[in-house]
């Protein structure tokens, strides 16, 4: 059913193979477009957005000390710094 396709990458303009075998994995996952990006500048976009991580600061709710956190704090809900949050892990283990 599914042939093997050349496609050429938008970022680094090399032509790449999207196999019979990933475009019937696309199919069954329900993703209308085909790749625009060869594996390796996918690899690459994906390692530099997670480099990105934006770190938020905030007041940790069991010793009152800062706490950095990868979201954003929000006022119903209290944050533990690195600290208490192990203590609180450990204790829930016992």
């Amino acid at each position: 059913m599914y042939e093997d396709k050349t496609l050429v990458c938008k970022d680094c303009g090399k032509e790449f193979l999207f196999s019979a075998s990933e475009q019937e994995f696309y199919a069954e996952k329900g993703f209308e477009n085909e790749p625009q990006r060869c594996r390796d500048c996918r690899q690459a976009r994906k390692a530099s957005r997670n480099g990105e991580r934006k770190f938020y600061t905030a007041v940790c709710r069991e010793c009152g000390g800062e706490a950095k956190v990868p979201f954003e704090p929000k006022s119903d809900r209290g944050v533990l710094c690195s600290a208490c949050f192990e203590k609180s892990k450990a204790a829930a283990e016992e």
